[in-house]
């Protein structure tokens, strides 16, 4: 495996897995000669965590709620992840700008546009070399939540709120396809973490 530095971002509705699949991601990367930084969006510096808090705990209105999201990966990309890829280091996200576009833009109705400057504005270019979708049907996925913890401000949402959360990352992932990796994550840990695996292996990781 060839292990170059890299942005690797891991997205998808709560309750998909990602949490679950992102150390043994690490671990393979890791194994394959990679530095690796793994970080979280909303968070990874302590501005960041900060306003994490306030998106997931406070109730505000969804341009709000994006600005504060966005505000927060700013300071993520100026502080964690440029330095870490300039450091030639592999950054593996929970999450990053699809993530924005799915639950602000599908879920909460904010204008595609109006992320799109956000992004331009947060980002500078910065976009991920590779995004790990984890895709699951909605219903499914509360029934995961239900049963692992208790739900902060965005997990509390119906499902009719993360179907469109899914739309938005499908509309982001249509735009984008050959960043995008689908992988089904309705299946079992192991076959998910197998279809990851094959995934780095065929991108030459």
């Amino acid at each position: 495996m060839s292990v170059r530095p890299l942005f690797i971002t891991i997205e998808g509705i709560d309750g998909a897995g990602k949490s679950t699949h992102l150390a043994a991601i690490q671990a393979q990367l890791t194994l394959a000669g990679a530095r690796v930084r793994a970080t979280r969006e909303p968070g990874g510096t302590p501005l960041a965590e900060a306003l994490r808090e306030q998106v997931l705990r406070s109730a505000m209105d969804p341009l709000t709620e994006a600005m504060l999201v966005f505000a927060a990966r700013r300071d993520h990309v100026l502080n964690v992840i440029r330095p870490a890829l300039a450091c030639g280091e592999v950054v593996l996200s929970d999450r990053f700008a699809d993530a924005s576009f799915a639950y602000q833009g599908g879920g909460r109705g904010v204008a595609w546009r109006q992320l799109e400057v956000l992004e331009d504005w947060a980002c500078e270019g910065l976009r991920p070399g590779l995004t790990l979708w984890f895709d699951l049907d909605p219903a499914e996925a509360a029934r995961r939540r239900a049963r692992a913890r208790a739900a902060d401000r965005c997990e509390a949402e119906d499902v009719a709120f993360f179907e469109r959360v899914r739309d938005g990352y499908a509309r982001r992932q249509a735009a984008d396809p050959g960043r995008f990796a689908v992988i089904d994550a309705g299946l079992s840990v192991d076959e998910v973490a197998a279809q990851v695996r094959q995934t780095l292996v065929d991108r030459g990781w």
